[in-house]
């Protein structure tokens, strides 16, 4: 049985919320996976059952447990923390499928760059006061401009795996 998701505003719990990532790189042979510390949004769902939102990831929040890589990360070569400081994903559209799985359409943005993204997550748990979704899915880093490629070391996709649960806020 579908249980239904209550209208108004919900927030994102970040200490029960991860964002992490993972990507192939030295050709292939070596998995980097880093997760993002702080993790903030909120959406509104609507009487129709219907929701919009927007999820930040703060870019000097990531870490792949090695400081220098990080940097590196944080750096103009990739992410250009200093002049991007956010990832944001802005919800236009959340819509419940069939079961407990949930069409996610919206814009995703990094280094300043905007491109559509349409997901599904999974509703994992709801109550009056709390609900939790789950959804990973690929991003071509390329499209944003996170060109860096030294040899070719770092080709394909980044795996996105998200764990987000809001909390009702206060009417």
């Amino acid at each position: 049985m579908t249980v239904a998701v209550e209208t108004g505003i919900w927030r994102i719990d970040p200490a029960a919320s991860a964002v992490s990532l993972r990507h192939k790189t030295f050709w292939g042979l070596v998995t980097v996976k880093g997760a993002f510390a702080a993790v903030t949004g909120q959406g509104e769902v609507r009487p129709d059952g219907s929701a919009t939102g927007t999820v930040t990831l703060d870019v000097a929040s990531l870490d792949t447990g090695n400081a220098k890589r990080d940097a590196h990360l944080r750096s103009a070569d990739l992410l250009g923390a200093d002049d991007h400081p956010e990832i944001t994903f802005a919800v236009r559209s959340a819509e419940r499928l069939d079961g407990d799985d949930v069409r996610v359409t919206g814009q995703l943005t990094v280094r300043g760059v905007s491109r559509p993204l349409t997901l599904t997550a999974r509703l994992t748990s709801v109550t009056a006061e709390a609900l939790a979704l789950e959804t990973e899915f690929t991003v071509d880093r390329d499209r944003f401009g996170v060109t860096w490629n030294q040899l070719g070391m770092m080709r394909g996709l980044t795996t996105v795996t998200a764990a987000l649960r809001f909390a009702r806020a206060a009417a």
